[in-house]
């Protein structure tokens, strides 16, 4: 070669050496501003188990089962009208790194870090301020003598009847963030009539599982934590602003003067997804308290124009009413987040339709997000509880639960929806091409 050709050689590696880091580093800043690895997001192999195809395959004969059974060669992609709650709690213990990581997995493109705090003021991800007991080792290890109320055995008759249940409360408040991060997460579940400490961390339902809560796994993560693994999952974030189980302002001299208020909680919560650079397109602020809302819209309004109002009722009655639903929107609020039960109804016929609240909540412009599937076991035998009670009578099968997912998305007109196995609405989702 000649020198000529040599230097020419060189400078053409030098350019595509220049242009590789470029890119490099412009990969990188969009992974930092946009709080979303565009390439994880897009190319992770997404993989849904057998359980949607159980599902599918155990509906009755319909044009549904026949659209859903085609698409099963997939492939499948992530999608945000699949959110992750809790991360997979189905079978993975709830708020844990590896609960998030299989939601992820499974195609959730939105997954949940409920926010709470501890004793020394660090926001952590748990269901509850006051939920370690159920969800975690804590009662086995030192730090049970710091709950707030310590393990108390059941009291059985001779018969062997409950008189009293077993009890326990250990707040994240009781704890420092340190001593948080020392635990490990379990399947949230206790026995009412255990005698030892053992048999009080047991009592998981038969149709979850134990199988991933070891004693190596259960990786319990703050709220920072949280925010860097979904980055790198590649996921969006829908942290739900937990209710304090303390007095607020917590930690309080009675002078005023540096206390922890409600609104210092809310907005410490919002600065740790300022401070790692996430974008507030891929944050979806929650709160079951209105005020919390209020106030992301009033002072966050980036993150206030679509944190989701969650409503808590327990029962149709307790439901809003078409002209609160409109002065939701009035007001700023353009996501509400109700339970499954308040969308749906049963029409003459038997057939599950969209629900008064449902047409009312869209009349009113309001988008739904709706919660939770796969949480109710074994939907055959009846009597499924707290999700399905204004439309139970119509589920007959385990298959049902796709002509739930059906009704919620085309006659409701749902953005998307929590579920405890991101797996059977991701396939949903893709079948019908969802985003």
């Amino acid at each position: 070669m000649s020198a000529k050709n040599s230097a020419f050689a060189l400078a053409a590696f030098a350019l595509l050496a220049t242009l590789s880091i470029i890119d490099i580093a412009s990969s990188a800043n969009r992974h930092d501003e946009d709080g979303d690895d565009g390439e994880s997001r897009n190319s992770m192999n997404i993989q849904l188990g057998p359980r949607p195809f159980f599902l599918v395959n155990d509906m009755e004969p319909s044009a549904l089962k026949n659209r859903l059974k085609h698409c099963g060669d997939g492939p499948f992609r992530k999608t945000d009208f699949s959110i992750g709650h809790r991360g997979a709690a189905l079978q993975f213990p709830e708020h844990t790194k590896e609960s998030y990581e299989a939601a992820a997995r499974m195609g959730a493109g939105i997954v949940e870090c409920d926010v709470t705090f501890t004793k020394d003021k660090e926001l952590v991800c748990r269901h509850s301020q006051c939920d370690l007991h159920t969800t975690t080792n804590i009662l086995a290890t030192p730090l049970a003598e710091k709950c707030t109320r310590p393990f108390t055995p059941a009291q059985v008759d001779a018969a062997g009847n409950i008189i009293q249940e077993a009890s326990a409360q250990c707040c994240t408040s009781d704890i420092t963030v340190e001593e948080f991060k020392s635990l490990k997460g379990k399947m949230d579940a206790f026995n009412p009539a255990a005698t030892s400490v053992a048999e009080y961390l047991g009592g998981t339902p038969n149709w979850r599982t134990d199988l991933y809560a070891g004693p190596t796994s259960g990786t319990l993560l703050t709220h920072k934590e949280s925010i860097q693994l979904f980055k790198t999952l590649g996921v969006k974030m829908t942290p739900e602003l937990k209710n304090a189980s303390v007095t607020m302002p917590y930690d309080s001299d009675g002078d005023g003067v540096g206390d922890y208020t409600q609104a210092h909680y809310a907005q410490q919560m919002i600065d740790e997804y300022k401070a790692a650079n996430v974008k507030p397109r891929n944050v979806y602020a929650q709160s079951f308290d209105i005020r919390d809302v209020r106030y992301w819209i009033a002072n966050e309004p980036q993150f206030g124009k679509q944190a989701v109002y969650l409503d808590d009722a327990n029962i149709v009655a307790e439901l809003p009413n078409a002209a609160q639903l409109a002065a939701y929107k009035a007001e700023g609020i353009n996501i509400v987040a109700p339970p499954m039960f308040a969308l749906l109804d049963i029409d003459g016929n038997g057939n599950i339709v969209a629900s008064r609240y449902a047409r009312h909540a869209k009349a009113a412009g309001l988008d739904i997000i709706t919660w939770t599937l796969e949480r109710s076991g074994i939907l055959a035998d009846g009597n499924n509880d707290f999700y399905y009670q204004t439309f139970d009578s119509a589920i007959k099968r385990e298959g049902d639960m796709m002509k739930v997912l059906d009704v919620l998305a085309r006659d409701v007109g749902i953005r998307g929806i929590f579920s405890d196995w991101a797996a059977t609405v991701s396939y949903y989702a893709n079948c019908m091409k969802l985003k």
